[in-house]
């Protein structure tokens, strides 16, 4: 399962979360998976596509930096796929 996950940097300050970053890693627990991330250009957020099987896994991705940033985790699912399930619901009909 896919997430977007948007990330609001406390007091605006991407610097700290850039330097955790730099000295601790993404710090993913083993079944989580970085996909892809975009920051916005005022650097007051940061945008990724995590994937995993459990949901927990984030929590606990979570749980390692929220002293620096506020999460916002949304389930998300391909525009493809969302296609082929309306799709396949019309053939229903």
């Amino acid at each position: 399962m896919q997430f977007m996950v948007i990330e609001r940097f406390r007091n605006q300050d991407a610097k700290s979360v850039y330097r955790r970053f730099r000295e601790k890693g993404r710090l993913l627990p083993d079944g989580l998976a970085f996909v892809s991330s975009w920051v916005e250009a005022d650097l007051r957020r940061c945008f990724q596509v995590m994937e995993c099987s459990d949901v927990t896994l984030l929590q606990r991705w979570v749980a390692e930096t929220s002293d620096l940033i506020d999460f916002e985790i949304v389930p998300v699912v391909s525009r493809k796929a969302t296609a082929e399930a309306f799709a396949f619901a019309s053939s229903d009909s």
